[in-house]
């Protein structure tokens, strides 16, 4: 029995993409067919290497595969590439308009805010980044948190400056080989325990210099820490480059979601598209494995289901979250066996898919071609 790429791509047009409701052959996904005595391998592109669906594309394929008559062997290669938001692509909404992209090389910016402070925020930033770092993508941060820059402590960088190159900054670059993060703060610039006490156009000026003067070179994501709140930095940001969304932490309590909410509609009225919310300290697990609702769990899922907002996940309370910030451990949330791996893992892989379905259904996304290997 012959196989043609023909029949493969016809039964291939059969699996759908779990997030995007198309087939992959239509999609554009589908990169290679390799067909060799019965033997069928095909290379898939996914949208983002942090892609939370891929065993369940790679089942479908297979199943698909097999029912083609002659197949007796089928194997599925993974490769990744992250598509990007565009200047083009209108995120950041009328405050933007007209305006160009900062940030030109950047493929997507994913601001991290929470209507007040003390939600855990910028751990969730720092998190994220290493996640998607970790799973094979580019990945910078910026710590725009000026009032409070703890991210330089949390990646294990403190004490530590950038270097200049030309009219420049070099952001530093901390991971483990292979998944380095670019790194800014402005906690790079000034003494530990030095307050900032800067109005508005200060902030202002700082937050346009790490966007215009900083070499990010080229990105898959670069995470943007904001400081809590509605004030100046969200705004500055969204004149300046066309942010892909936003992603909202919140821990359960009313009090705190009331804010949460608030800033919510604030990204909305500047036209930003919100990505997630993320419910962080949502519960706690003793010693003896019993969960303790502490802040009164579900909160931020309820008022992201209210909102008509995705729900990226929980991040209960968890004493090596903590201790990895507090000393700088940048990967030990992530490390096998970890207690908070599996929670963080599913936030980012949950963002990573939908900043793959925003920039799959943008119009400027829907012009798709076939390409094909011999």
């Amino acid at each position: 029995m012959v196989i043609t790429k023909e029949a493969v791509l016809e039964a291939l047009r059969t699996v759908q993409d779990p997030e995007l409701f198309k087939d992959i052959v239509t999609l554009n996904m589908v990169k290679d067919i390799n067909i060799s005595d019965g033997r069928v391998a095909v290379g898939v592109e996914l949208t983002t290497p942090a892609c939370p669906m891929k065993d369940k594309i790679r089942g479908d394929v297979n199943a698909a595969l097999a029912r083609v008559p002659g197949v007796t062997a089928v194997q599925v290669n993974f490769t990744a590439q992250v598509r990007g938001s565009g200047p083009s692509a209108g995120a950041s909404g009328p405050a933007s308009a007209g305006k160009p992209n900062a940030l030109p090389l950047v493929k997507n910016t994913i601001a991290v805010g929470a209507g007040k402070g003390g939600v855990g925020k910028s751990t969730i930033a720092l998190n994220l980044a290493v996640g998607l770092a970790i799973q094979g993508a580019k990945v910078g941060l910026m710590d725009a948190d000026v009032y409070g820059p703890s991210i330089p402590t949390m990646a294990g960088l403190e004490g530590q400056s950038p270097t200049v190159s030309g009219d420049r900054m070099v952001p530093l670059l901390v991971g483990p080989a292979g998944h380095g993060i670019k790194v800014m703060s402005i906690g790079f610039l000034v003494p530990k325990e030095k307050a900032l006490i800067w109005r508005g156009p200060m902030v202002h000026g700082v937050v346009k210099q790490f966007l215009e003067q900083v070499e990010w070179g080229e990105l898959d994501y670069l995470i943007i820490d904001l400081p809590p709140g509605t004030g100046d930095v969200s705004l500055t940001l969204s004149q300046q480059i066309p942010l892909t969304g936003a992603v909202i932490v919140a821990t359960p309590q009313e009090v705190a979601l009331m804010d949460a909410r608030r800033a919510v509609r604030m990204f909305q009225q500047l036209g930003v598209e919100i990505l997630g919310v993320v419910e962080n300290m949502s519960y706690f697990v003793c010693e003896h494995g019993q969960e303790y609702d502490i802040f009164g769990r579900g909160g931020a899922q309820h008022m992201a289901q209210t909102m008509g907002l995705p729900f990226l996940g929980e991040v209960p309370i968890d004493m090596t979250i903590r201790q990895n910030g507090d000393t700088g451990n940048l990967i030990g949330n992530y490390q096998p066996g970890a207690s908070a791996n599996a929670a963080m893992t599913g936030v980012t892989e949950l963002l990573a898919g939908q900043i793959s379905i925003r920039n799959m259904t943008r119009p400027a996304a829907k012009k798709l071609s076939l390409q094909i290997s011999d």
